[in-house]
């Protein structure tokens, strides 16, 4: 190449570009968003600077008053027809703000506020060297039965840092639902998982088992995180662009001009299909659905408390939302692809997850194997592909994250000198010691067992119809008998509570300060309001169940 060429490309490459366009984004539609990752960035600020003394108190205090601003901001969106008319697509394609993301956000900003709640509770362990204790350790960066572990629990540490972790995960999870490209699906993965990684390993009891559990998590957990954006990549390379809308006008064969470029990739199917399935697959980790559900028994057993109540509850919600708006605006055109498989994971995700309850020795560990089979029961309504799925999907994760943070917050107050008593045998006769205790978490087994008059018999009977009406019959067969076998464990719990004699050296309940009191009793409320009228519920949640295009 000539010096006079080499000499025009410089020129032509160091011509002055005329203007960058500024991105457009909608403050006041990403406002709930914006406002839980302003109050999380604060948190940090708080831990830096506010005196120790002060800090736990600064940081309840900015935790729900952002969260319940947040949650403000999206009944003021809703109400301003946001969910229903004026939905669109925000940030430049980034965010699709509509019914469903409305819906799920609203949902995990209350889930929030009862998981700060009870993350806030000091009241249930006893004083430590005169000072009030939680849950968390007093240093998590100390080792386990160190010297300087111990001089910290001395000085009445704690770890108040969990509070803006706290936000920064909800922070991911509104962003989770209501990504409308791949890159910001994978980014707010990224941004609710790794505080949930740090979370799980600053119990203040069982040290050593929580960090294994956190250890698990995130091997696990960064292992789902490849596979996803390994797919994203493969979508990309089909598609020729990360954009929901124009993946699914590549797949469904709309898309007006094409790049030259693309026309070989887009005939190839084979990498829509890999791709797709790998995107699904991170979700379906996500949710907790068999094959991928190997951390969550671990991971729920040994995270504090606190903790596996708000990730149980949130994290479903979060990672369903995703799934559903993959499914229906990317995918829809695959429909007779991924149909199929997720007939078969649902299936198995119920069964798994109620045969293998059967077995569990340990409250938490019963907990999580439940959760497990309702992935699969909710799976029968992401299946439905009408908006009927969508509505009962939606109605269901309301129904059922409340119920979870109540009874992960009631296993918190059942204690033994050894901090919570989880192993099932300790429950025997808890209903004669304090039967307000064992009468909640059984309102809780009940309505988590789809008994009538709670709100898990309305979720379920929500989905079962849609999945029926969708032609997904033999799948409400399978979901009634994993019912059924679900109902069993719940129940032999609550003959447990109640028919067996209490054991002299069995533990005490803890009497929870009003924090924790709200919690459950926001639970309880909730349980018996949805079961007893859900009309109203289910009718916003139909309302919610256009996803924007």
């Amino acid at each position: 190449m000539s010096t006079a060429a080499v000499h025009s490309l410089w020129t032509t490459a160091a011509e002055p570009i005329s203007k960058i366009d500024a991105p457009k984004i909608e403050y006041g539609q990403l406002s709930p968003t914006l406002i839980v990752i302003g109050a999380a960035l604060v948190g940090v600020l708080v831990e830096a600077f506010v005196p120790r003394k002060s800090r736990y108190y600064a940081q309840v205090f900015l935790s729900v008053v952002a969260l319940a601003a947040a949650f403000a901001a999206v009944i003021a969106l809703a109400a301003g027809g946001y969910g229903t008319t004026k939905a669109h697509i925000a940030a430049m394609g980034a965010i699709a703000v509509d019914g469903p993301s409305l819906f799920l956000q609203g949902t995990i900003l209350l889930a929030g506020i009862l998981g700060v709640f009870t993350f806030a509770e000091r009241r249930l362990d006893p004083e430590a060297h005169g000072n009030r204790v939680d849950s968390f350790a007093a240093q998590a960066a100390s080792v386990p039965g160190s010297d300087s572990e111990k001089a910290a629990v001395k000085a009445g540490f704690t770890t108040t840092e969990v509070f803006p972790l706290l936000l920064f995960a909800i922070g991911g999870m509104l962003v989770f639902p209501s990504a409308n490209d791949l890159l910001t699906l994978f980014i707010a993965l990224e941004v609710f998982s790794l505080p949930l990684y740090l979370l799980c390993a600053v119990a203040r009891r069982k040290r050593l088992m929580s960090q294994e559990a956190a250890v698990k998590y995130f091997l696990l957990g960064a292992f789902a995180s490849a596979f996803t954006l390994f797919g994203i990549a493969l979508l990309y390379g089909y598609a020729g662009s990360v954009s929901y809308a124009t993946i699914a006008q590549v797949v469904d064969g709309t898309i007006p001009n094409v790049d030259p470029a693309l026309v070989g990739t887009m005939g190839n199917d084979v990498l829509l299909l890999i791709g797709a399935a790998m995107v699904v697959m991170g979700l379906l980790f996500k949710v907790g659905a068999v094959p991928f559900h190997m951390w969550t028994p671990d991971v729920y057993q040994g995270a504090p408390t606190p903790v596996t109540g708000f990730m149980a509850a949130a994290t479903k919600v979060a990672a369903f939302g995703a799934l559903l708006r993959l499914l229906y605006v990317v995918l829809p055109g695959l429909r007779w692809d991924w149909r199929p498989v997720m007939w078969a994971v649902a299936i198995v995700t119920m069964l798994g997850g109620a045969i293998v309850a059967i077995t569990q020795t340990d409250i938490k560990r019963l907990l999580a194997y439940s959760s497990i089979a309702h992935a699969g029961f909710i799976l029968a309504g992401v299946i439905a592909t009408s908006r009927d799925g969508v509505s009962s999907v939606l109605f269901y994760l309301a129904a059922y994250s409340f119920v979870t943070i109540g009874a992960f917050a009631v296993v918190t107050l059942v204690r033994d000198a050894g901090g919570e008593a989880t192993h099932l045998s300790k429950w025997a006769g808890l209903g004669r010691r304090s039967p307000l205790v064992a009468a909640v978490f059984a309102v809780f087994l009940l309505a988590f067992a789809g008994i009538p008059l709670t709100s898990g018999f309305a979720g379920k009977f929500a989905v079962f119809k849609a999945a029926a009406e969708g032609g997904a019959g033999p799948l409400v067969v399978v979901g009634v008998i994993s019912s059924a076998i679900a109902a069993f464990f719940y129940i032999r719990v609550i003959v447990l509570m109640f028919f067996s004699e209490p054991r002299p050296e069995g533990p005490t309940v803890a009497v929870p300060s009003p924090l924790t009191m709200m919690a459950i009793g926001f639970g309880v409320a909730v349980t018996l309001v949805l079961g007893v009228a859900p009309q109203y519920f289910l009718n916003l949640a139909s309302q919610a169940g256009v996803f924007v295009r």
